[in-house]
């Protein structure tokens, strides 16, 4: 305890540092009164114009079935969690009267009222795509989504076998009358809403059935009436439906419909006042299926009357209500997607081992190879478990190893780099993992790795008050003789090997001392009292990203006015940060060509004369998902990559890390994924001046001249594949 001070808190709010206010402006330049006020676009409307082209994929016939089927099923997930946190916000805002005006000037409740009807018109696309497309071309392949009039009285008498064995006795009907409240509906689950006659006295009474959700939720069902093998899948809702009159025994069976409830699932941690923030997560999370509800899905057949009942007792908005032709829950699809059907699959692709590191079969030592020079690795072209895991698998493993410290956002279930982590402890090396356990969606599994590190004897640490520590970092010490050498690992994505072959991400492996030394303080201010600002090679939020990036644009147009040829090109995942757009405009206004490539929420217009006329923005989607953030300063020649999108969340509210990379050779390679991902005949999205979104190229090329981002790349990194 420090002399003269007994208060806890106050210690803490004295010594950890703390992220700057959202709103503080850390560059102000007077021609952004200049701008015309209308220059931002909705987040989130520009959230939804993402997720409708992620439907667009499911749409095209041109890519393998299950592919297709797949995307429909991220389609789903991706809006359920919109609704989860994005919703759930604006709601909170509106409710509580929090007057707060979107970038573009709209309310909360201005907002709510148009993510409704762009929400609701996705959604009858998506359950068409299903019902029209996706489905009975299924069918036609032998991969059938069947209902319970379909079976032969046999397959149905199998069945209600299995139902009697495995599924009954999970069940719980909940009643509602004067003795029995409405039940509790939780978030996600799939239920049916029953009513049921009393054949004694003829009144009708309602009644909820869970679907149980530690099942399956389809069946798989050996046809016997055909003659060649058929995956048939019967949705669990089907089951239980045909044997409600086994749940409700002396009454009859007069409708039953499916719906689906989604809650807030936001939360928020008392930091400062919670001593333990395990525990507190832990309450958290518990309450977080109690949210207030956000959506109601029902299925089309549903009556007005059934309707009306759920609306009153869940307390549901009729304006969050989205009637659903066919199956509810579409995220479900990627049980279909698992069939063993190759053909109906993108052909996989084994990444390649970066040749600094050897073959696959004859490793070269990563430590040997790094005083060598940096490697650039790109997955998941580069293999994550050759390059990254391997990187830390051999520093744990090596007895001149004297310490690890590494940030872990998100990871695997069974992580070789927790793993790997743990191992080095019991080995006895100075171990430090900061687990970022308020990862949202992935806070349970990001517990129980901290408490298993923790039991290892690896210092675990949870952060900094306020701060979510979203950097991809790795520092490894390593003596070498008399001297101490550091060892780095700076990326955009996590230290996960299943999603490294899923997202597209860059790192940075290099013993550069001077990024030995930024990360050696970084991790130094993220374990102590350190304050540290400033560093050699590196930007760190939340006091430098924004402003870091914001000083090199303003230096690019510079450059620009004094006749140098100027370019900035953006690669990430969202840019809505509003002083990074409007530097972004005055570089424009300036002549500076600006090139971004964003996957999902964009808030800059392009193209708008006299602002944006020099700014093009595209979007690519594709087999993996892009998530690299990558910056390029022409005329300075700096290539920046690092962990941080344009967000208000990512540069005022997070601990992220972006790294210069200066090897010329690795310049050239990201380089080469810009001219890549630029080029004119690349399958893309291009965003105009009013927002929407048009796909290119247009009909003046042929099919064979038209190039794909993420093949072309394939070809490149693995010729023998082709």
């Amino acid at each position: 305890m420090i002399e003269g001070v007994s208060d806890t808190e106050t210690v803490k709010q004295q010594l950890l540092p703390t992220a700057p206010p959202a709103a503080t402006p850390l560059l102000a330049d007077p021609a952004t009164a200049q701008l015309p006020r209308d220059r931002y676009l909705n987040r989130e409307l520009s959230w939804l114009d993402f997720n409708a082209r992620v439907l667009a994929l499911a749409e095209d016939e041109s890519l393998p079935l299950l592919e297709r089927a797949k995307f429909l099923a991220i389609f789903a997930s991706n809006l359920d969690e919109f609704y989860m946190v994005r919703v759930a916000g604006l709601k909170r805002r509106a409710e509580t009267g929090l007057l707060v005006r979107s970038a573009d000037g709209r309310s909360p409740s201005e907002q709510l009222e148009l993510i409704a009807a762009r929400a609701r018109e996705i959604a009858q696309r998506h359950a068409g795509v299903f019902l029209d497309s996706v489905d009975p071309a299924l069918t036609e392949e032998g991969i059938e989504i069947i209902c319970w009039g379909d079976l032969s009285v046999a397959e149905a008498e199998k069945l209600s076998g299995y139902f009697h064995d495995q599924v009954f006795p999970v069940l719980t009907p909940l009643a509602v009358d004067p003795a029995h409240p409405f039940p509790y509906i939780s978030g996600l689950s799939l239920n049916l809403a029953v009513t049921v006659k009393d054949t004694t006295t003829g009144g009708e009474h309602f009644a909820r059935v869970k679907v149980p959700d530690n099942v399956d939720r389809f069946v798989r069902v050996r046809r016997t009436e055909t003659a060649t093998p058929i995956a048939a899948f019967l949705p669990m809702e089907e089951l239980i439906a045909a044997h409600l009159d086994l749940l409700f025994p002396g009454m009859t069976v007069v409708e039953h419909h499916s719906f689906r409830i989604t809650r807030n699932a936001d939360f928020e941690v008392d930091e400062d006042r919670d001593e333990d923030l395990l525990q507190a997560l832990e309450r958290e999370l518990a309450r977080r299926r109690f949210g207030s509800p956000v959506r109601l899905e029902v299925s089309d057949d549903m009556t007005e009357h059934m309707l009306d009942l759920l609306l009153r007792e869940l307390e549901v908005d009729p304006r969050d209500v989205i009637q659903v032709p066919g199956l509810l829950d579409l995220s479900s699809l990627m049980q279909v997607y698992g069939v063993d059907r190759p053909n109906l699959k993108d052909t996989p692709y084994v990444p390649a081992t970066p040749a600094a590191f050897g073959e696959r079969e004859t490793p070269r030592n990563v430590f040997a190879a790094l005083r060598e020079g940096d490697v650039l690795v790109h997955h998941p072209y580069d293999s994550f478990s050759t390059s990254v895991q391997r990187f830390i698998e051999q520093a744990a493993a090596d007895p001149q190893v004297l310490a690890i410290k590494q940030t872990l956002y998100r990871t695997s279930g069974d992580s070789p780099i927790v793993n790997a982590l743990i191992d080095a402890a019991e080995a006895g090396k100075q171990v430090v993992a900061l687990v970022e356990i308020k990862a949202r969606f992935d806070e349970q599994a990001n517990i129980k790795w901290a408490r298993a590190l923790e039991q290892a004897g690896v210092h675990v640490v949870y952060g900094l008050i306020g701060l979510k520590t979203h950097c991809k970092t790795c520092l490894v010490v390593r003596r070498e003789g008399s001297t101490i050498r550091r060892y780095c690992h700076i990326g955009t994505g996590n230290y996960n090997p299943k999603t490294a072959r899923l997202y597209e991400d860059v790192g940075l492996l290099t013993a550069a001392p001077e990024i030995g030394a930024d990360l050696t303080d970084l991790f130094n201010s993220l374990t102590g009292y350190s304050r540290k600002e400033d560093y050699r090679n590196i930007l760190v939020a939340p006091h430098g990203v924004r402003a870091g990036i914001i000083e090199r644009i303003q230096r690019e147009t510079e450059l620009a006015q004094q006749g140098e040829q100027a370019r900035i090109r953006l690669k990430a995942n969202a840019l809505v940060d509003e002083q990074v757009i409007d530097a972004l405009y005055r570089a424009s206004q300036a002549g500076v060509q600006v090139q971004i490539v964003v996957r999902g929420i964009c808030g800059l217009r392009p193209g708008v004369p006299g602002m944006s006329e020099n700014i093009e923005v595209r979007s690519i989607l594709g087999r993996f998902l892009e998530h690299s953030r990558v910056m390029h300063f022409r005329a300075q020649n700096e290539f920046w990559i690092g962990s941080a999108d344009m967000m208000h969340r990512n540069l005022d509210r997070r601990v992220e890390v972006m790294a210069q990379v200066k090897d010329p050779k690795l310049r050239e390679q990201l380089d080469g994924v810009f001219d890549s991902a630029l080029h004119p005949a690349t399958r893309c999205w291009v965003l105009r001046a009013d927002g929407s979104w048009l796909a290119q190229p247009g009909g003046d090329l042929d099919d064979e001249q038209v190039r794909d981002h993420q093949e072309s790349l394939m070809r490149l990194r693995r010729p023998d594949q082709q």
